[in-house]
């Protein structure tokens, strides 16, 4: 029987968190994949341009076998969403492991799963983070194994994650398997994709897009 993977969806998450996971995840047969959340239906990404369907609710799927929790502003209402955090903690007791990407290590945070542990999100939510009992670093996967709990940083950083769960519910081969099928070999023409490799302009872009978009 194929493991069970899930992906929750909702208002405002950022598209590449989840999609990127998803394009790993399902290139083996042994893995089914579904969107989830509130409810069935469409949901919009954080700019409204992307519409996902979510085929189940989070209460269809209460013992998924992977969690893949994305991230983006839509997470900051989710933390305060008691239904959410009651399914993430009792959905944990049984997978076989519960990951994030981006910010959706703040809403593991929130339903108590982080406490006392590295993690990591996107550079720009540390605080938000640490607020959750976790101790942000700034690695672009981190695993607690005995925990069952893997959370990766911004965005792309999703798909290594991903690479990662598939050699450890597989194995290696398994894994470079899914990255061929991607052809997932980066090899960008910039070198500014982490805070202490942007030049001096690179930021004050950042908060002029960032704010223009809130």
């Amino acid at each position: 029987m194929a493991l069970q993977a899930v992906i929750p969806l909702f208002p405002k998450f950022t598209a590449l968190d989840g999609i990127g996971p998803y394009e790993v995840l399902q290139r083996t047969p042994d893995i089914d994949v579904t969107f989830i959340g509130h409810e069935r239906g469409e949901i919009r990404s954080e700019n409204g341009f992307l519409g996902i369907t979510r085929d189940a609710t989070f209460e269809e799927i209460p013992h998924p076998d992977l969690i893949v929790f994305p991230g983006g502003v839509g997470t900051r209402p989710l933390v305060h969403d008691d239904r959410v955090l009651d399914w993430v903690r009792t959905a944990h007791e049984t997978t076989r492991f519960t990951t994030s990407v981006c910010t959706g290590s703040i809403v593991l945070g929130a339903a108590g799963l982080l406490d006392g542990l590295t993690a990591t999100t996107h550079w720009g939510a540390y605080d938000a983070l640490e607020a959750t009992g976790a101790t942000p670093v700034s690695d672009r996967v981190v695993e607690h194994l005995d925990r069952r709990i893997i959370t990766a940083a911004g965005v792309s950083s999703g798909i290594d994650m991903a690479l990662r769960l598939m050699e450890l519910l597989f194995d290696r081969v398994a894994a470079e398997a899914s990255q061929l099928m991607i052809e997932y070999d980066p090899q960008p023409p910039f070198d500014a994709g982490a805070v202490a490799k942007a030049g001096p302009d690179v930021m004050p872009r950042v908060v002029e897009w960032a704010a223009a978009r809130e």
